[in-house]
């Protein structure tokens, strides 16, 4: 196994990613948008915890008509934030990509929030339908900026800056399976014994650089899990895992599932009855169907690639200071140095 060229989400051919970052007067949040190929992309999705804010997450039932979804939406905002969707669907309906309905096209772009309210200072400054067009105009399939960066903006991770995290791998016979996620998780992305990030020991060779932790940064990470700085409730975690091999709904409804795996292996606690979790699953249907042992291996590895995309998270974001609070990041905490 290897990473692919961008170890990220983009590494599934025919993926793209967007974000658009609210900051300054008061904001602190953001949108960001995964945009399927043309024709779209199979989905199902995962919904576990006590507050997940989301929208059209119904439709991936296997049960239900829709079969392919034209983008994911992940948002900041709460509830409010959620309006970010109809700028991405203005653009994808312009594009003439949705469901096909007498006279037009319906686009499908289920979605998931964040619960970030307040942490710039301003309640009430939070994602829109044109951040949601801000974030589509800037999707594209190369690398991906990670860290405070679109819905991971104002996010906080058990107490230190949250973030965008993604990462990939490419198996032996070319099958890409890759993961995109929003931490903004109650639980600590932090081993407590010894200052290393629970996700890293997912990574793949090279991956992850030793953080030099030392006892006062031990000392120091171990106080911000004993205090963290949100309220309980407060906090919604999300992922979207991809693959191009070909899965039906119920298959995509499973790969996320085990995206929750992989979230319980890089945060703790988790789940707990103060946070919402939000996973899908994304099949770009371009490779042909797995064979049983295929498709354990691709399982399998979801979970590592989300808990590599959460350590990722914790490792791009710097520290942030606004009139809501100030969040330190994890490298920063650690090493008694800044951050970048």
């Amino acid at each position: 196994m290897r990473t692919g060229p961008h170890n990220a989400l983009t590494d599934v051919p025919g993926l793209r990613v967007g974000h658009a970052s609210l900051t300054g007067g008061g904001a602190l949040s953001g949108t960001t948008v995964v945009v399927s190929p043309p024709g779209g992309a199979v989905a199902g999705v995962d919904v576990r915890g006590f507050a997940s804010g989301t929208r059209e997450t119904d439709l991936l039932d296997p049960r239900r008509m829709v079969q392919r979804v034209q983008a994911v939406v992940f948002s900041g905002g709460s509830a409010f934030g959620l309006s970010a969707v109809t700028g991405v669907m203005e653009r994808l309906e312009a594009a003439g990509a949705g469901f096909p309905v007498p006279g037009g096209v319906v686009p499908i772009v289920p979605a998931a929030a964040v619960f970030d309210l307040g942490r710039g200072g301003d309640l009430q400054a939070r994602p829109d339908a044109a951040t949601g067009t801000a974030a589509f105009d800037a999707a594209c399939d190369g690398p991906v900026a990670q860290g405070a960066v679109g819905a991971g903006t104002g996010a906080v991770a058990g107490g230190l800056k949250g973030g965008v995290g993604t990462a990939s791998v490419v198996l032996d016979g070319g099958v890409v399976v890759a993961a995109l996620v929003v931490v903004d998780s109650a639980g600590s992305a932090v081993d407590p014994g010894s200052g290393m990030l629970h996700g890293a020991r997912a990574g793949l060779p090279g991956e992850f650089s030793d953080v030099a932790v030392d006892g006062a940064g031990l000392a120091a990470l171990r106080a911000v899990a004993a205090s963290p700085s949100q309220a309980p409730g407060d906090v919604t975690t999300l992922a979207v895992v991809a693959t191009d091999i070909t899965m039906d709904k119920s298959g995509c409804a499973a790969l996320a599932g085990m995206g929750h795996d992989g979230l319980a292996r890089a945060l703790a606690p988790v789940p707990t009855a103060t946070d919402g979790r939000t996973v899908f699953g994304l099949s770009t249907a371009v490779r042909p169907a797995p064979e049983p042992l295929e498709l354990f291996t691709v399982q399998a590895v979801a979970a590592d690639v989300v808990s590599r995309a959460v350590a990722h998270a914790l490792l791009a974001a710097g520290t942030v200071t606004t009139a809501g609070g100030t969040w330190r990041s994890y490298a920063e905490t650690a090493t008694g140095g800044v951050s970048d």
